[in-house]
């Protein structure tokens, strides 16, 4: 995409709704324009949430959008800050000193050679920073919150300068300073100072039109009575205390697997039946046995 159609997805906040809709991605208002702040102030977003609301999937459709990588960084407990910037290619390391051995010539130069850009091996954070376009890359921190504070600390430099110093090769700084989109599940509450250099929002379960508006655009084929009728069952279950509440990707898996199997209407059966498509916990399941399926469905007329 041309670098000018790009710039007129941020144009306002109506270009950047329809560009989500044409990848079938459904933004409201809070999102749209929290999408083109982004790119004005050219400033990371924290997305928040519960699981399944559809934050890692901003990303993807971002990128979608803007016909461009997207580098993604899957966060968890432990994660290494070395792991996330670069590597050393040492299989090939080794082959070249192998080689050179037998070389007089190579064997005075070998130590810089060995350290060069021929055997460093990028990984996300890197990667991002030396995407060289035409369009910015854009940089998925998935689930932030489950890896280490030191980690977030180390986070806090590269979203500040946007550049990375590999010591035998000197300092790497963005070409196209890339669009970064943090999410977190909020199992643990983030540093402040993180916080402080992105833009914040909190996306929350959808209403019952929107979702239904999900629904129909990205389960083709569906109809209609039987979208609203997940609409409002996703309603009723979220008001449930089960311990994994079910998200959008739920619905969305749910209503293609009535789909697939050719149902038209909901019943009491067919959702015990397929109760492990929108509830991923024994307990849960159990729970809704309990309280009954017909408890979630309206009268049959």
């Amino acid at each position: 995409m041309a670098s000018n159609q790009t710039n007129k997805i941020f144009d306002s906040i109506d270009s950047v709704h329809a560009a989500f809709a044409e990848e079938n991605y459904i933004t409201d208002r809070a999102l749209a324009l929290t999408l083109k702040l982004a790119a004005d102030l050219e400033k990371p977003i924290l997305l928040e949430g519960e699981a399944g609301v559809g934050k890692t999937e901003v990303a993807k459709v971002l990128a979608s959008v803007l016909d461009t990588p997207l580098i993604r960084l899957q966060c968890y407990e432990g994660l290494d800050a070395n792991t996330t910037l670069y590597e050393w290619n040492y299989a090939r390391q080794i082959l070249h000193i192998r080689m050179a051995e037998q070389d007089s010539d190579k064997r005075a130069t070998l130590e810089q050679t060995i350290f060069s850009d021929e055997f460093l091996l990028n990984r996300p954070l890197l990667e991002a920073i030396r995407h060289p376009g035409p369009e910015a890359a854009v940089l998925l921190i998935d689930e932030v919150d489950r890896a280490d504070e030191e980690f977030e600390a180390f986070l806090l430099e590269v979203l500040s300068e946007f550049q990375i110093t590999v010591p035998e090769i000197g300092t790497f700084s963005a070409i196209k300073r890339p669009r970064v989109i943090l999410t977190s599940n909020r199992t643990r509450e983030l540093n402040d100072a993180l916080k402080r250099r992105c833009l914040y929002l909190w996306i929350d379960y959808p209403t019952p039109e929107k979702e239904l508006e999900i629904i129909t655009a990205r389960i083709p084929g569906i109809q209609a009575s039987l979208a609203k009728s997940i609409t409002e069952v996703m309603r009723q279950l979220r008001e449930v205390d089960f311990y994994k509440r079910p998200g959008i990707a739920e619905a969305l898996d749910w209503s293609q697997a009535l789909l697939g199997l050719g149902a038209n209407t909901l019943t009491p059966e067919l959702m015990q039946d397929t109760a492990g498509v929108i509830l991923k916990y024994h307990d849960d399941i159990e729970r809704l046995r309990e309280i009954g399926a017909d408890t979630f469905l309206n009268p049959q007329p």
